[in-house]
């Protein structure tokens, strides 16, 4: 992510800041500029953005009825919510406290899902826009006679709020063995699918996806119960996680959450201007620098930037007691599936080949 800063006096701001502590404007981040504008609130609740006669944003509903988001949506739009909230079709019962904080960390973690989808320039309709093909988000409480289970199907990500708890998802991810569980983490995975089916099921892609990631056409409720009955002992030679090698469709999914955190991580290494000196013994400075989404490879990126940048990560996440913040090792048959994804995303938003959003397009010939 790239850094942000308060418009009125210049102050180093964050992503999920509703106000700068410097000077005391409000802030609300415009999606349509990925930056932060800086407000004063009116007596007649008017936001007047710093330096702009234009009263021409206001904030998400979702903003001001429930301090759940710090978006802004133009004036006068038929949708008062925004871009991200706009997708969040079922939210869990408000009237426990807890759910409202659960819900605030939710969206918080699906805004820089957003945020990085955006910089990808990908689509990201709602169901609202787009009812075949957009996305819909919906966020449930585990109940006795509700069991809920965090997963995607045909555009809808369905999410148990219980992960939004510290305490339950790191039983959760001790009780798994998974080396890493984070909110952002897995909708960064679900949403991997969502761009399967509109990127790669049904296109010129598919033969090649399944040179790399294997037949999707396996049955996938047994190749779960296999997994979870005897997990691949030798996983780790081709997969990027233990949950990878289950089934090509999670393959990718892992995969494509692996490209989102090297996307994301680089451009925020960049924008802090992080220059490792020491690197590796005897080798040049590493200056980190933002990913090159039209670069032809990303291989350079990965070895050369991300890796060394992950393993000072992780050496600062050591020094602080933390767990490992990358936790993973990137096989050669990984970055043959990271370049595909990197491929895929590339010729989709040049038009190269079509996205499948509409039933109506036929995907174009892989050149």
């Amino acid at each position: 992510m790239k850094t942000l800063s308060c418009e009125r006096c210049g102050q180093r701001v964050f992503f999920e800041n509703v106000a700068c502590e410097n000077c005391g404007a409000a802030l609300g981040f415009v999606p349509e500029e990925m930056r932060m504008a800086s407000f004063d609130i009116g007596g007649d609740g008017s936001w007047q953005r710093t330096g702009n006669a234009d009263r021409g944003l206001q904030p998400c509903l979702n903003y001001s009825e429930h301090q759940v988001c710090n978006w802004m949506v133009p004036t006068g739009s038929a949708n008062l919510l925004c871009l991200s909230c706009a997708t969040t079709f079922i939210v869990p019962a408000l009237s426990k406290p807890e759910n409202l904080a659960y819900w605030q960390l939710i969206e918080q973690a699906k805004r820089r899902l957003f945020y990085s989808l955006l910089s990808l320039k990908l689509p990201v309709p709602s169901k609202a826009e787009d009812a075949e093909h957009g996305l819909s988000f919906q966020f449930l409480e585990q109940l006795p006679a509700q069991k809920v289970m965090t997963g995607h199907d045909s555009g809808v990500i369905t999410l148990n709020i219980a992960e939004a708890d510290d305490a339950q998802r790191e039983q959760a991810r001790a009780h798994l063995h998974e080396p890493y569980r984070t909110l952002l983490g897995h909708f960064r995975h679900e949403i991997g699918h969502y761009y399967w089916d509109r990127l790669v099921d049904g296109s010129a892609w598919v033969d090649e996806f399944r040179t790399l990631f294997g037949d999707e056409r396996a049955d996938y409720a047994q190749a779960l119960a296999a997994h979870y009955a005897s997990p691949a002992v030798d996983w780790q030679q081709n997969f990027v996680s233990s949950y990878a090698s289950a089934h090509p469709w999670e393959d990718w999914a892992e995969c494509w959450a692996h490209y989102m955190h090297l996307q994301d991580g680089l451009e925020t290494a960049a924008a802090w201007g992080l220059k490792l000196n020491r690197a590796l013994p005897g080798a040049p400075p590493v200056e980190a620098k933002a990913m090159d989404l039209a670069a032809p490879s990303i291989e350079p990126a990965l070895i050369e930037q991300w890796l060394p940048v992950s393993q000072f990560i992780n050496a600062m996440a050591r020094s602080l007691g933390s767990h490992d913040g990358y936790p993973f090792v990137v096989p050669a048959p990984v970055i043959e599936k990271l370049e595909f994804i990197h491929k895929v995303i590339g010729a989709a938003v040049r038009g190269d080949v079509v996205m499948r959003f509409s039933a109506a397009e036929e995907p174009a010939e892989v050149g």
